[in-house]
């Protein structure tokens, strides 16, 4: 494998950073909107929101920087975090009165939030210096 396929500089690794940088972006936002202007209505929702943003941010980050101790570990807590959610939201639709990026593991962005933990492992897994 070239050593330029196991960086984030090039192919793949370039895509699932962008995906990764819009993510963060799109969850920061929007949790930061709903924090200011309606956080009483469902503040468990937007802190987790929030929670999602701050770990889209990191996992761009360290994927960027080809820091992959720390992608890993960002990105597992991306997949707890949107299991976790997703099951909550089916088993109990009440503890979350707004949406989040993570509930009903994604379906409001496609369902990519959980796909992308999976592919975002998969590529580290992938590219491993061994």
């Amino acid at each position: 494998m070239s050593d330029t396929s196991r960086t984030t500089s090039h192919g793949f690794g370039r895509v699932l950073v962008a995906v990764y940088g819009v993510f963060a972006l799109a969850a920061s936002a929007r949790s930061v909107f709903q924090l200011v202007t309606k956080a009483d209505d469902a503040p468990v929702a937007y802190a987790l929101s929030a929670l999602a943003g701050v770990v889209y941010v990191v996992a761009t980050w360290a994927l960027a920087t080809d820091r992959h101790g720390l992608a890993s570990w960002t990105i597992g807590f991306e997949l707890v975090g949107v299991l976790a959610v997703g099951v909550l939201t089916l088993v109990d639709a009440e503890l979350f009165p707004d949406q989040t990026v993570w509930s009903d593991f994604g379906q409001g962005y496609g369902f990519i939030p959980l796909v992308l933990p999976f592919v975002g492992l998969w590529w580290l897994r992938r590219t491993a210096r061994t």
